[in-house]
């Protein structure tokens, strides 16, 4: 309520909450307000009501959608209530309906979620009864016997309930009367009654009041002059047999069907019982079903001039005066009611509400994508829908109330396999014949990080001079990654294998954007164990290390056990190679040893060394050793146990 604003009364307030599976959730609210009121009255508090704290509202984006597509409210987001953005006006909203209703949609975000607002318009005494004529002109036979009866017109007040006409009254008279007749359709019809035989030559003419009230508080009313000319000659008014009728008539039928003919008897002879037919029309609605029907001045019959439309009125009032042709002439009234039967001539319209696209790939089951409305015009069966969507989609359909569905994730999604979904909603009703529509939209799947990079070979072999220059580029990696944006952008980088003396990066380094390999320094061969030995290499119990074509790789075991003992193989039988090379091997001279036992320890023996003299394969290595004896031939002009000097031209893996 605003404030300085005073009520004389409470106004009622009913909230209903409903139940809404999954999320997001869903209340409906149901408010009342005056007709009268001015913009700015309060309805109702929302935050209150929805129990959301009132500070949330602006960080929540809390809008309000008016179903009708006509703004008559508004949300004061610092308040959290809704208030009246215009005055309403009842009579112009819903006619002459019961009731009166306005529909609104609350949608709030972070997290989603949509209320159903329902505002009542309370009729307020706010019309006073009026008559279709300020004046009224009636005629009557002298010859009237008491008793007869002179139609008048009916006041209209476009309020409802006990604001609606309630009475009427007529100024007093000494020959004439008020009666009042109830109408099926519950209008009350008021009628002169003759009690006292006229006399044209002492009173030719009665000058009446006649007054209509309604049942509001305070009363309204309204009044029209009432004028009776006393006539000799035509004393039978036509009748109208029955005075009211219905008739059914389906929606669909064609431009000129017949409705009804009217029956209407006059006792007199001649003019005096020749009637000519016209519509008599109203205020509130003047001449709208004459639009639509057509009456045949002669013979009384009425017909459709134009389509019909159930969704437009069900039902149409057809008022019909019918007037002799006598001096004075003398008129009765037929009342017809055209009730229309609905077909189903209308399809069901799809509403988007809300929909949150993209949707994370890793979104759980039940998180709502879309908020969906469907309506259909149709009455009944007709207008009962259904909606659908593909069997084969990750989604379902979950009824958050009346006409209001929650499209929800009913399964896992996977970027990898469909970035996208075209949902197609579909809405049948149960008419018969059934009528369709459907509705298209695209859903994008937001990427997650959920894949980790693959390489495209698990083991590459590149090989290096050992004297090249620093920077020298010696392969590149390729990696990928099927996600997409920043999840899939690579970052390239060398972990050290822990097997060498100094750290890996003080030897290579890698291009961390495309892969590519290089040397931080000059290699030496000599200085920096070969290519690293492989540690899936095994031996059998048998087998022993010798020339390349005396294995048997078929049986099991395991030799040398570990990389330690590859690697202190490769060193004893280089380390014998050199001494062979430079004369001071023991070869021979140590119990089958090479004089390798003490060195190395006594599980080495000659037993497990190939003859030096041959071509040796080297486990975990790329080296091949040739023969020794035939390399210190070579050398025999070089003093033993001198240092060797380094070839400039070594090419090595």
């Amino acid at each position: 309520m605003l404030a300085g604003q005073s009520l004389p009364w409470q106004l009622p307030l009913l909230l209903a909450a409903l139940s809404c599976l999954p999320a997001p959730s869903c209340a409906q609210l149901h408010y009342s307000v005056p007709e009268d009121r001015e913009p700015g009255f309060s309805v109702g508090d929302l935050a209150k009501d929805l129990g959301v704290e009132v500070r949330s509202l602006a960080a929540r984006n809390l809008r309000l959608v008016s179903e009708g597509g006509q703004r008559h409210f508004q949300v004061d987001l610092a308040a959290g209530v809704l208030l009246l953005d215009s005055r309403l006006d009842r009579e112009a909203l819903c006619g002459q309906n019961p009731t009166c209703s306005l529909h609104l949609q609350l949608v709030m975000e972070n997290p989603l979620q949509l209320h159903r607002v329902e505002v009542d318009v309370l009729d307020v005494n706010d019309n006073a009864p009026q008559f279709p004529k300020p004046e009224v002109v009636l005629e009557i036979t002298e010859v009237a016997n008491p008793g007869t009866r002179l139609p008048l017109e009916v006041a209209e007040d476009p309020d409802m309930g006990s604001n609606s006409i309630s009475t009427y009254e007529l100024s007093p008279s000494k020959h004439f009367a008020l009666s009042i007749n109830v109408r099926g359709d519950g209008v009350k019809m008021p009628e002169i009654v003759l009690e006292k035989a006229l006399d044209r030559e002492k009173v030719p003419v009665h000058h009446l009041t006649l007054t209509a009230l309604d049942g509001g508080n305070p009363v309204k009313s309204g009044t029209a002059r009432v004028t009776i000319h006393v006539l000799d000659a035509n004393d039978n008014p036509p009748v109208c047999d029955p005075p009211i009728s219905k008739v059914l008539l389906e929606e669909n039928v064609p431009v000129g069907t017949l409705v009804t003919k009217l029956n209407v008897t006059d006792l007199d002879e001649g003019p005096n019982g020749d009637v000519e037919y016209s519509f008599k029309t109203s205020n509130n609605a003047p001449g709208k079903f004459t639009k639509l029907f057509s009456l045949d001045a002669r013979t009384g019959e009425i017909r459709t001039k134009a389509p019909l439309d159930y969704e437009e009125s069900s039902a149409y009032e057809i008022a019909v005066r019918a007037r002799d042709k006598g001096s004075p002439a003398m008129e009765g009234h037929c009342h017809l009611r055209v009730e229309l039967i609905d077909i189903n001539d209308n399809s069901p319209e799809i509403v988007l509400t809300s929909v949150s696209s993209p949707v994370q790939e890793d979104a759980a089951p039940g998180t709502v994508i879309a908020l969906i409305g469907v309506k259909d015009s149709d009455s009944g069966d007709n207008g009962q829908v259904r909606l659908q969507i593909a069997k084969e989609l990750p989604f379902k359909l979950v009824s958050s109330f009346k006409e209001h569905f929650s499209l929800v994730t009913s399964g896992p999604l996977d970027r990898e396999k469909a970035s996208g979904y075209n949902i197609t909603v579909r809405a049948v009703d149960s008419g018969s014949p059934q009528r369709a529509t459907q509705k298209t939209f695209y859903l994008r799947i937001a990427d997650v990080n959920d894949n980790a990079p693959n390489f495209s070979s698990p083991f590459d072999t590149a090989h290096v001079q050992e004297n090249s220059l620093p920077g020298t580029s010696v392969f590149s990696v390729s990696a990928s990654d099927p996600d997409e944006g920043s999840n899939a952008k690579l970052s390239y980088s060398i972990l050290d294998s822990g097997m060498q003396d100094a750290p890996i990066s003080t030897y290579f380094r890698i291009d961390q954007d495309n892969g590519t390999i290089y040397t931080v320094r000059a290699l030496d061969y000599e200085q920096d164990k070969q290519a690293q030995p492989n540690t899936d290499w095994r031996f059998s119990q048998t087998q022993r290390p010798g020339t390349s074509g005396s294995q048997n790789g078929e049986e099991a075991g395991a030799w040398p056990n570990n990389q330690f003992d590859t690697e202190m193989l490769q060193a004893m039988i280089l380390a014998s190679a050199n001494e062979a090379a430079d004369g001071n091997s023991t070869l021979g001279g140590g119990n089958g040893t090479m004089g390798l036992s003490a060195r190395y320890g006594p599980q080495f023996t000659l037993q497990h060394v190939p003859d030096y003299r041959q071509n040796v394969y080297i486990p975990g290595s790329n080296a091949t050793l040739t023969n020794a004896a035939g390399k210190r031939d070579a050398k025999n002009a070089a003093p033993a146990g001198g240092n060797k000097k380094k070839s400039g031209k070594k090419e090595k893996k």
